[in-house]
């Protein structure tokens, strides 16, 4: 019932008329149809315990042995440490089931109603990556929040570098999340995605520090979650950027956005 409520409104919001008119001009980009479906996510129960309590209840669980306040790591403290690692971890679980959400729309036949509207495929891929962005910025902030409290030490200036990198990185996982929404069917996305975010996380080191020059380190550089953990751990451990990791974000971001969109087209294609 809600989703259909959301459908209507949305339909409007997406038609051209009344003071979202000038949003034809835009793709049929329109704000009123963002906050749908903004609105919509956060009604989520499932989602919102899954992206706000899990990776804090995991900082809670792992990141806050006594000793962890007292040992250094580059500019902060372990227990700051394994709060950035989690804040990654929570972007990640965030966008991407935000962006996961599109099989649901899918598998209820309102991706080909769009199709009858003037929303294009870059304006709808940019509005569930704006939604799914809005969702990691919140699982960014909860996590980090709790990790004060619980006497995370780095300078405020580091905070705010690993919160932003960690937020602005995860747009990889909001396309990767919109992807393998359309790839995947609505009773099975998440059911899969989990053991995947999983792996990546692994991966990206989050929950186990990776040996530098094991095989694995080295195979390890080429997955999606590598890159934004580099980037976002940065500013605490003093380490430079490199291109390497630079690159890895953004390449592994331009072939999930490519992916959705493409995947956009073949599916209200069918109308």
């Amino acid at each position: 019932m809600n989703l259909a409520r959301t459908m209507e409104e949305t339909s409007s919001a997406t038609s051209g008329t009344g003071p979202d008119r000038a949003s034809r001009r835009l793709g049929g980009f329109s704000p009123t149809y963002l906050r749908l479906e903004v609105r919509r996510m956060l009604r989520n129960r499932r989602t919102m315990i899954l992206t706000l309590v899990m990776p804090p209840v995991f900082f809670l669980v792992f990141g806050t042995a006594a000793g962890y306040r007292t040992q250094s790591v580059g500019h902060g403290n372990v227990t700051a440490y394994i709060a950035v690692s989690m804040a990654v971890y929570a972007a990640m679980l965030a966008t991407t089931s935000g962006g996961a959400m599109v099989s649901v729309e899918r598998a209820a036949g309102w991706s080909r109603q769009l199709r009858l509207t003037p929303l294009r495929p870059a304006a709808y891929v940019v509005t569930k990556l704006l939604t799914a962005m809005i969702l990691g910025l919140l699982a960014v902030g909860v996590v980090l929040a709790v990790a004060a409290v619980e006497h995370a030490q780095m300078p405020l200036h580091v905070w705010m570098e690993c919160a932003l990198l960690a937020w602005l990185g995860s747009l990889v996982f909001a396309a990767f999340g919109l992807f393998m929404g359309y790839l995947l069917p609505a009773e099975n996305v998440m059911q899969v995605l989990g053991p995947v975010l999983a792996l990546l996380a692994f991966a990206g080191g989050l929950f186990v520090p990776l040996d530098d020059g094991s095989l694995f380190a080295e195979i390890s550089k080429f997955t999606p979650m590598n890159g934004l953990a580099s980037l976002t751990r940065a500013p605490l451990t003093g380490d430079g950027v490199t291109w390497a990791a630079v690159a890895n974000v953004v390449v592994w971001a331009a072939v999930f956005g490519v992916g959705s969109a493409w995947r956009f087209r073949r599916d209200t294609a069918r109308v």
